[in-house]
């Protein structure tokens, strides 16, 4: 089970042109609102990153100014794990839970999952808050992540595994995210 005090949210290379070219472009954008919104509310640590944001730009809005807090790591490594910046950061957080969205759901995610996966971090790829530019490549990887062991969960079921109880006072504003 997900705790908020296990885990960090890796927001993976929501970019220029290639984020505006995502299939459900509206249906991501507003879940990965809402993710990054409840990491904040819970005080769950996040990190960005940017494939070479020179060529595909930097992180699109509203999400760069939401994320303006968290560290944000420029890479060429697909798999975030491949980049020596974001290994020291994820490590020096001292968390055993990765909660991933972003994009793309089968080359940038899907690697890192695995990743992740083999160095025996509990991986949670948010299911709605990832996408590629086809449908298909995007169902395909989420298989192969939950086939590798990584949970597979929409965005309503990270954000009430994460706050876990309604007298939690934090419950209304979570709410006010979903409507």
């Amino acid at each position: 089970m997900l705790k908020c005090e296990e885990a960090v949210f890796v927001f993976i290379d929501v970019q220029g042109r290639l984020h505006d070219i995502m299939h459900e472009k509206e249906t991501l954008d507003g879940n990965l609102e809402k993710m990054v919104r409840c990491a904040q509310l819970l005080e769950i640590p996040l990190i960005g990153t940017e494939q070479i944001p020179e060529k595909l730009g930097p992180t699109s809005e509203p999400f760069k100014s939401l994320l303006e807090e968290a560290p944000m790591i420029e890479k060429s490594a697909f798999s975030c794990c491949g980049d020596p910046n974001f290994m020291d950061v994820f490590q020096s957080m001292g968390k055993r839970q990765v909660i991933l969205v972003g994009i793309e759901t089968h080359v940038c995610v899907y690697q890192t999952a695995l990743d992740l996966l083999e160095a025996g971090i509990e991986v949670f790829v948010v299911a709605d808050a990832v996408s590629s530019r086809a449908l298909e490549n995007k169902e395909l990887a989420l298989q192969a992540m939950r086939d590798a062991g990584a949970q597979i969960l929409p965005t309503e079921t990270v954000l009430f595994a994460l706050l876990r109880d309604a007298a939690d006072p934090r419950f209304k504003e979570l709410l006010k995210l979903i409507k």
